[in-house]
C-alpha cells in the first residue's frame, strides 16, 4: 500500500478526527480511503446515468423490472461487504 501525507486546516482536521470517532473508523486513513470509495462509486453512477441519458429510447418497464434492479443492487452491495 502505498502512502500519502496531506495537510489540512485545524478546522478540518478536527472534523475528520471526530468522524473518525463518532462513525467507528479506526483511523483517519480508514475513513479518507471511504471517501474515496464513496467518490468512485458517485463518479460511476454519473457515468452510467449520463450514458443512459443519451441512449436510444426503449419500451416501457414493469414493476418487476425494477424490483430485479433492487435485488442486483443489494446482492451487489453486499458482495462488496456494503449494506
Amino acid at each position: 500500500m502505498s502512502t500519502m501525507n496531506i495537510s489540512l486546516p485545524e478546522q478540518l482536521k478536527a472534523f475528520v478526527d471526530e468522524q473518525v470517532s463518532q462513525r467507528g473508523y479506526g483511523t483517519s486513513s480508514e475513513y479518507v480511503r471511504e471517501l474515496i470509495r464513496k467518490d468512485q462509486d458517485r463518479m460511476q453512477l454519473r457515468t452510467v446515468l449520463l450514458a443512459g441519458g443519451t441512449s436510444a429510447a426503449t419500451e416501457p418497464v414493469s414493476d418487476a423490472y425494477f424490483d430485479g434492479l433492487r435485488q442486483k443492487v443489494r446482492v451487489a452491495g453486499k458482495a462488496r461487504g456494503r449494506s
